[in-house]
């Protein structure tokens, strides 16, 4: 009996870069912290934490809706 899979090879892959994407995101907005919790440390605020991270995660997130809704061609 053979199994079928709800996806073929390729769209299990597409489905994984997608997700590494997601991460690769949320670690673009990780850090900006400041050593000394007294002391506020307008690094949160750069170009990476406030664009860039936040644009790679939600291109990651598109990636992967249409990864699973693509319509098969079989």
């Amino acid at each position: 009996m053979k199994k079928d899979f709800l996806f073929n090879k390729r769209r299990y892959r597409l489905l994984f870069i997608s997700v590494i994407i997601i991460m690769i995101g949320f670690l673009l907005m990780s850090g900006g912290e400041s050593n000394n919790p007294e002391i506020f440390s307008n690094e949160i605020y750069n170009f990476r934490r406030i664009r860039l991270a936040p644009l790679v995660v939600i291109l990651g997130f598109t990636l992967c809706i249409i990864t699973i809704l693509k319509k098969s061609k079989n």
